[in-house]
């Protein structure tokens, strides 16, 4: 649900003031606003005494202290403010790429990494622009108009009656079009982050996009958003002109009634000139601090949908968080049962039923047809997701209970797209265990049939694999992977479609080296391989959702079930 412009504006406002200088740095902006109060003051006095012969070098000398301290307190403000907000921008990207690294894999995959990235650089930058004019400009613009009117009061009513009536015209005209723009200010966040998802996802598959000639089709598609963007952002910005002229329009007007009712009340001995040019002062502040205002409130309300985007964000990093009380998990071995474990996708009938077990140094294949609930299966283990029903133990210990590092330590993954960064082979196989020594990285590259591409490729371990491992084979990438994954030395091992990309004679050596890794470890594996699967202690076999037959390869096949005839309709891969 979409939150409130005003909560969101809050927000931002608490999170400045984490910032230990923030609230000095607002109260001094308050004190400049009390000074520029001061100076039409003096400045009518000022004039009045030069008009009447008397003495003014006094007014004169205070009247430019003030004005002097005011501008060394401004510079001194501004560039305080300044440096702050920038400290506070990076902390915020900072926030967010963190939210984004602890967000579940399912929802930034519903996003895509582009509008992930927009919401977190946009949010940052207009947090970045909110801090820097609660800092300089929202207190003292809201203090200085609080004080500004019964100031003018208290000279003349009929002329304070004037700017009161400004006022009225300019929050009129204010509410008037953040009305008319609330919906389409969505409009045009969703339009920005649908644009930045398409050039995310293309660039992400730049290979296909060329392989295919694809590029002329989505430049066009391209075309499209970029025109759908601007549809939805030129009313928002007509209306927001149209307040522009306006209520420069109601300003001036404003202005010409200040010195037309002052002349009338001069000519009557009813107001000094001195007194006029105080109004034209206030009027000039006034319309200078409703223009000011009209500008923050405009931001705040045409920004509101990039800043929701960043705290939807920041909100959704972590929909598995930990229970108060949670504890790590002790000296787990491996151990993980299933029971009566129940789980639905939201607003979907797709989920699973699910009751295994599988005890250290077992090897269990999970199989079925796409979509049957596999996945989703390691997804709940991980506690990537929680399950609606039941509960997953790992060594008696139920996961929702413990601490999700501790579970995410216990387990390795290798995917079937392997998950590679743009660094060196080193680096790559390095993550599953930082501080691992060069001798253990080596052993894993081995254990993992990779020694042998690796030391060929120049550099050896050196090597940088490009984004997503580009430079490699698909199966050079999923041995990097598996190395990665023995290197953690976890109890627990899982492999998605881990060894698809593999040729026969490099699985068989994976598979001689994953029956050497299994001993005391826990392994779970998802494949469609025959010479993977058949080595299996147990295959769960999955249908819809639900465990429909579970045993050894043999065994399945003697029973003629669903197992047999995958193997026979040629869906288990020889």
């Amino acid at each position: 649900m979409p939150q409130s412009t005003l909560s969101l504006y809050l927000r931002a406002l608490r999170l400045l003031l984490r910032q230990g200088r923030a609230l000095w740095l607002m109260l001094a902006g308050a004190a400049l606003a009390v000074v520029q109060l001061v100076e039409p003051l003096l400045f009518g006095r000022m004039i009045d005494r030069l008009a009447s012969g008397q003495g003014a070098f006094g007014l004169i000398g205070l009247w430019a202290g003030f004005g002097l301290a005011g501008i060394a307190a401004s510079a001194l403000l501004a560039i305080s403010a300044d440096r702050l907000a920038h400290r506070a921008r990076l902390a915020a990207m900072a926030e967010g790429f963190a939210a984004a690294l602890g967000q579940p894999a399912h929802m930034q995959a519903a996003q895509g990494s582009g509008a992930v990235m927009r919401a977190i650089m946009a949010g940052a930058d207009v947090l970045f622009g909110q801090w820097l004019g609660l800092l300089r400009d929202h207190l003292p613009t809201a203090l200085s108009l609080t004080l500004l009117l019964p100031t003018a009061a208290s000279i003349d009513l009929r002329m304070a009656a004037i700017l009161a009536c400004l006022g009225v015209v300019y929050l009129a005209l204010n509410l008037t079009v953040i009305r008319r723009t609330r919906a389409g200010q969505r409009a045009v966040e969703a339009q920005a982050g649908a644009l930045h998802a398409h050039v995310g996802d293309v660039l992400g598959n730049l290979g296909t996009v060329q392989a295919y000639g694809r590029i002329g089709a989505e430049m066009q598609a391209m075309q499209g958003l970029m025109q759908g963007f601007l549809a939805a952002q030129l009313p928002v910005l007509t209306w927001w002109g149209l307040l522009a002229v306006l209520t420069r329009a109601a300003a001036t007007l404003a202005m010409v009634a200040v010195f037309t009712l002052g002349a009338l009340l001069a000519a009557k001995g009813e107001m000094t000139v001195g007194e006029i040019v105080s109004f034209g002062a206030f009027a000039g502040l006034l319309i200078g601090q409703l223009d000011r205002i009209t500008g923050i409130v405009g931001g705040i309300f045409q920004q509101s949908a990039t800043l929701g985007s960043y705290f939807t964000l920041i909100d959704s990093a972590d929909q598995a968080p930990d229970r108060p009380g949670a504890q790590p998990l002790h000296a787990p071995r491996g151990a993980i049962r299933l029971e009566g474990v129940r789980f639905r996708y939201p607003g979907a009938q797709a989920g699973i039923e699910a009751d295994f077990a599988v005890q250290p140094g077992q090897m269990v294949a999970l199989v079925g047809a796409s979509g049957s609930g596999k996945s989703t299966t390691l997804a709940l283990i991980q506690r990537q997701r929680r399950p609606d029903l039941g509960r997953i133990l790992i060594d008696g210990q139920d996961i929702a209970e413990a601490t999700l590092a501790s579970i995410r330590d216990s387990i390795a993954v290798v995917a079937q797209e392997g998950g590679l960064f743009n660094r060196s082979i080193a680096e790559n196989i390095r993550l599953g265990r930082p501080e691992a020594s060069v001798a253990e990285v080596i052993a894993a590259a081995r254990a993992a049939e990779a020694l042998e591409f690796i030391t060929a490729k120049p550099g050896g371990f050196d090597f940088v694999i490009g984004e997503r491992g580009q430079a490699l084979s698909g199966g050079e990438r999923q041995r990097l992977a598996l190395a990665r994954a023995l290197l953690k030395q976890a109890p627990i091992l899982m492999l998605d479609e881990a060894t698809s990309a593999l040729d026969p004679l490099t699985e068989a050596r994976i598979n001689r080296a994953l029956d050497a890794a299994r001993q005391g470890r826990s392994v779970l594996v998802i494949a469609h391989r025959l010479a993977t699967v058949q080595r299996a202690d147990l295959i769960v076999v999955f249908d819809q959702g639900r465990i429909v037959e579970r045993g050894r390869h043999a065994d399945l096949l003697a029973q003629g079930g669903t197992y047999a005839a995958m193997v026979q309709a040629g869906q288990m891969a020889a």
